[in-house]
């Protein structure tokens, strides 16, 4: 009966006395039903959503995998052992368990002395009873997709990248895949609306490219969810220290590969395959446990801020590595960390580029130091602090310019000289076509610092970042679902962003991010239609302004 109250369309489609229903059952139904419908009347986002003359698109809901199912189909998939594997990875935590003792089985005193990370706690909606079914029932998400004010969502579900932390990497492999399939089986049915991810690890590139063609070609699939970043063992420390035998130096001993600038594998082939198949890459990728959000007691210390981090990494290892210039086509995604870091970064590099190109390099070139014009302004101002002391022109420049300076400024390689070659920048219009057109900054629907991504003024060409509206349903910060839009329409009342602002931030950047990448992504889905007719006023509009 549980199942049944919480999917009001059994009652449509069969009628109040069905086999099996009492008049107590079929009343408390009945009830469900006008519930269901005052709620829909009564949403504050579904008011927001009715005034839009364009579909909203959600780009970030989780949730949940109901677990005897989900181990059920595991075990189907690979065998027993396959969910013992499912188990350990869900349980992995870079440093957060010692002697068999996690944080709360640990005293203060032992979590000092082992510094153990305070990981992230309460973070499900749990006293909003329906929509904690709601993450859970894909029916029910779908049949409320009204009440939140969109009209079609990506899904991450938490196990998408559960597979990360298995070992060894052959099972990784087989476990990434069957939770692939699990969710492609999930919600095929409700394929018009709504969309899971697939998750690819990225160990490797071949393992990356096997399981994003097997996503796509067979499952289906059209967006994949990566880690921002794998960890590594550093070499010269896991050859003095084999892993196998000094297991606690291992745990720490090791570097985050981004996949781009300095990466141990060339990745280029996985970009050139995502770009084949026409798949936008998303991530979530965080920084909890990094140097500063490593706080032994505080989980707020360690998240403020960290998503934002984790994955302005991963897009400067793309962006210095060459990566967007070789492939302008792909489309990248970095979700919960908010937009404005995208801008901040967007104009430090354009700040930076101007001091530091091949040409501005000079004004910091030690050669190029004048030894005589800076003994004669010694010789004319110095003397009272030079008393006593005769040095040649020569041994002035390297003293007046320090040690460390001589230590760390010696002349480089040619090839060494400039940070942005990698990336081809010989303009701030290649910063523009490299860091904003590529990249996609999910905002959470009452962020304001969404502003900075929409400040032209501020941001160098006049650009706006590609803010994506990422409602974060399913997690804590969202503790009723009908609520994001609405929170988003409030940033218009205001004043902190434009009603143009708004429909670019829940309509038309990420109908960008999607498209871009595979334009006929939205086909068959139930706005294929209204995007047709919004993109037609939208070519007839720029073709007036022309």
């Amino acid at each position: 009966m549980k199942t049944l109250l919480m999917q009001p369309s059994f009652i449509s489609k069969h009628g109040c006395h069905a086999k099996g229903f009492d008049v107590e059952t079929t009343v408390l139904l009945e009830e469900t039903i006008v519930v269901e419908s005052s709620r829909l009347k009564t949403s504050r986002s579904a008011a927001v959503r009715a005034t839009l003359d364009y579909p909203v698109i959600d780009t970030d809901v989780h949730t949940n995998d109901f677990t005897p199912v989900f181990e059920d189909y595991i075990a189907n998939y690979g065998g027993a052992a396959l969910v013992d594997e499912l188990r350990k990875a869900e349980n992995y935590r870079l440093n957060s368990k010692h002697d068999g003792k996690d944080w709360y089985q640990q005293t203060p005193e032992e979590r000092q002395y082992y510094r153990t990370l305070r990981a992230p706690w309460w973070a499900r909606v749990t006293r909003n009873t329906l929509d904690l079914a709601t993450y859970t029932l894909p029916e029910l998400l779908y049949e409320r997709q009204a009440e939140q004010g969109s009209d079609y969502s990506v899904l991450f579900p938490n196990n998408a990248l559960a597979a990360v932390g298995a070992k060894p990497e052959y099972r990784r492999q087989i476990l990434q895949r069957a939770i692939n399939h699990y969710h492609a089986d999930l919600y095929r049915k409700y394929s018009d609306r709504l969309t899971p991810v697939a998750g690819i690890t990225m160990t490797t590139p071949q393992t990356a490219i096997e399981e994003l063609e097997f996503a796509v070609n067979t499952l289906g699939l059209k967006v994949i969810n990566i880690p921002g970043g794998v960890r590594r063992p550093i070499k010269a420390i896991a050859d003095k220290y084999p892993a196998d035998q000094f297991p606690e130096i291992a745990k720490y001993a090791s570097y985050i590969d981004f996949f781009g600038i300095d990466s141990e594998y060339d990745y280029d082939p996985f970009w050139a395959k995502a770009v084949e198949l026409g798949v936008p890459i998303t991530t979530h990728y965080g920084s909890q446990g990094w140097t500063g959000r490593s706080s032994i007691s505080n989980y707020m210390n360690n998240h403020i801020g960290h998503f934002a981090d984790g994955s302005q990494a991963f897009a400067k290892a793309l962006f210095f590595g060459g990566v967007t210039r070789r492939f302008p086509q792909l489309r990248a995604a970095f979700l919960e960390g908010g937009a404005d870091w995208g801008a901040h970064v967007y104009i430090h590099l354009v700040d930076r580029y101007s001091k530091r190109n091949l040409n501005a390099l000079q004004n910091y070139n030690p050669a190029l130091t004048n030894a005589d014009e800076l003994l004669a302004l010694f010789e004319r101002y110095g003397r009272e602090i030079t008393q006593g002391y005769s040095l040649s022109a020569e041994e002035l420049v390297e003293t007046v310019l320090g040690a460390s300076f001589s230590r760390y400024s010696r002349q480089p390689n040619a090839d060494e000289l400039e940070d942005f070659a990698a990336a081809g920048i010989e303009t701030i219009a290649d910063i523009r076509d490299r860091w904003v057109n590529p990249f996609f900054f999910g905002s959470e629907s009452d962020d304001r610092t969404i502003a900075t991504a929409f400040n032209d003024k501020a941001n160098p060409l006049g650009v706006k970042i590609n803010a994506i509206y990422s409602s974060d349903v399913g997690h804590w910060d969202v503790p009723d679902i009908t609520l994001p839009l609405a929170e988003s329409w409030e940033l218009v009342e205001a004043g902190v962003i434009s009603e143009a602002d708004f429909k670019a931030y829940v309509f038309e950047n990420p109908y960008k991010l999607y498209t871009e990448a595979n334009p006929s992504f939205f086909e068959g889905t139930a706005i294929a239609d209204q995007l047709s007719s919004v993109t037609d006023k939208s070519a007839d509009k720029n073709l007036v302004t022309a």
